[in-house]
């Protein structure tokens, strides 16, 4: 671990952070168990985050990053018909969401609380999504495959449509018997209702 006179980068600070809130949980971790994690002083800690908010703020904005990337590779794979594209990515985003809470509940303590506070890191993630969806709708429009007039406002559509699959607000619902099946039905409804008439 650095000490104070060696070199210290952010992404250290940020791994470090993330073992940290995975121990004592985001309610209880501070920045000085964080500089204590890396034998330095809090104000190390501060030369690269000038808050714990900040801090914690990057750490959920670097882990939602590494979710969102899984499904950009989704998204983009044109070898997949657009529907089966919407209804993968749609499946792989709430799956994704059940994983992080089943995996990794601390940080998922956190990025509920970031979420619940309206932080930049979750609504640049929510950007993101919107933005991957609507890459998948506007194909899906090109190859006739979609009627859809406006892709970002149908994207956007979609990703509140099945909100209560993804949002941490509703991760307690996730475990309820037949909600898997549920969203299979809602990702039917939504493709049947985008098809062309």
């Amino acid at each position: 671990m650095p000490r104070d006179g060696a070199a210290l980068d952010a992404e250290t600070i940020l791994t470090v952070t993330e073992n940290v809130l995975r121990r004592h949980g985001p309610d209880k971790a501070t920045v000085l168990d964080v500089a204590r994690a890396l034998g330095v002083t809090h104000a190390s800690i501060y030369r690269h985050f000038p808050s714990k908010a900040a801090l914690r703020e990057a750490v959920t904005r670097r882990w939602l990053g590494r979710a969102r990337e899984e499904l950009a590779a989704l998204a983009a794979d044109t070898r997949l018909t657009p529907p089966e594209r919407l209804r993968g990515w749609l499946v792989a985003l709430c799956t994704a969401k059940r994983t992080m809470v089943r995996d990794d509940p601390e940080l998922f303590a956190t990025y509920r609380t970031l979420a619940a506070e309206h932080s930049d890191a979750t609504a640049d993630h929510i950007t993101g999504l919107i933005e991957q969806l609507r890459v998948i709708v506007a194909d899906g429009a090109g190859s006739g495959h979609f009627t859809a007039a406006d892709p970002a406002a149908t994207a956007r559509a979609l990703h509140d449509a099945t909100t209560a699959y993804h949002h941490p607000a509703h991760a307690a619902e996730w475990r309820a018997p037949g909600s898997g099946a549920a969203l299979e039905a809602i990702c039917t409804l939504l493709i049947d209702g985008l098809r062309p008439r």
